[in-house]
């Protein structure tokens, strides 16, 4: 089968198409024939081997995908021929991957399966951030940086299901079109964010998601009202800020880690658990996943490429079936 290959980690570029075996399948697991596999930064961080579990070399990296089950473990709700979604952990970007049993779900009907490989990562880790670490409540007022990538529009979508107000707080043009498009209330330029918030909300935020870092820190936490949430998911602009305490002491403010892959991974039954509520939300709402652009297995790399120097709008896929 084709699998794009990982020899070295020197970024994307390592990554080649090469003619592998198929995996080896132990009785708790899934075989799922990939139909499409998503790109997220965990995948952009493994391939320099900077995330926090790296597969020995060579590997196969790969996340998320969606596709039809093979084989199923004994007594699977899930059965051969049917469309699943699942979080791999690695191994995604080929024609066929395995997955442990509690981290593959049923593909609801309403969701293509190339915005489905979109979602296991982005939407999951934004459930976790507004719903369980943020406490978020319906009507609050919810900012989201990088809110253009695939990340950001999963925060719009997630906390518009929840009942927020959202503010996207986006780099160009292009990519706060692609927020309103998305769900966001308004969209503002990065710099002057502050004022932006301001203005536009009854006494400032509730809530502010952040995956960026660097040095909007200060003026996110500015922009919160008393006991509000800063969400602190990565570090895409590649500088870990400090944060003046005293600070969070004069307006009651929380600054709160998100780490949903090592929460999640180490709870059997959470993902899906999650994934179910998720859904169900989400239907309630009327809100459908934002519709990802698809490329080629081979063209996966550049994607990567395109994240990594920040000029990426939205999600990307890869077809590896049809």
């Amino acid at each position: 089968m084709r699998a794009l290959v990982m020899h070295a980690l020197d970024g994307p570029g390592g990554l080649r198409v090469e003619e592998v075996e198929e995996p080896t399948v132990d009785p708790d697991q899934f075989l799922i024939e990939v139909d499409f596999a998503g790109m997220a930064f965990p995948d952009l961080l493994i391939t320099r081997g900077m995330y926090q579990v790296t597969p020995d070399l060579p590997f196969t990296p790969g996340l998320e995908v969606a596709g039809h089950v093979v084989s199923a473990p004994a007594g699977s709700d899930l059965l051969p021929g049917q469309a699943v979604v699942a979080y791999p952990g690695h191994g995604g970007y080929a024609e066929r991957v395995v997955a442990p049993a509690d981290r593959v779900f049923a593909l609801p009907q309403e969701i293509s399966p190339a915005s489905a490989a979109a979602m296991p990562i982005n939407y999951l880790t934004m459930d976790f951030a507004l719903d369980v670490r943020g406490r978020l409540t319906d009507g609050e007022w919810v900012v989201v940086h990088g809110a253009g990538g695939g990340l950001g529009l999963a925060a719009i979508q997630v906390a518009r299901a929840g009942g927020a107000n959202v503010i996207a707080v986006a780099s160009s043009e292009e990519k706060r079109r692609a927020a309103r498009d998305a769900g966001a209330h308004s969209a503002v330029p990065v710099e002057g964010f502050l004022d932006a918030v301001r203005d536009l909300t009854p006494g400032g935020a509730d809530i502010v998601v952040d995956p960026v870092g660097g040095d909007r820190v200060t003026d996110s936490l500015r922009c919160l009202r008393s006991c509000g949430r800063l969400l602190i998911l990565g570090f895409t602009a590649g500088e870990i800020p400090s944060v003046k305490v005293n600070r969070l002491l004069l307006n009651n403010l929380d600054v709160v880690g998100v780490g949903w892959g090592a929460f999640a991974e180490r709870r059997p039954g959470y993902m899906r658990e999650r994934w179910d509520l998720l859904i169900a939300r989400m239907s309630a709402a009327g809100i459908t996943p934002v519709a990802p652009d698809v490329v080629a297995l081979a063209d996966i790399p550049d994607a990567l490429a395109a994240m990594e120097s920040r000029s990426l709008t939205g999600k990307v896929v890869a077809r590896l079936h049809s």
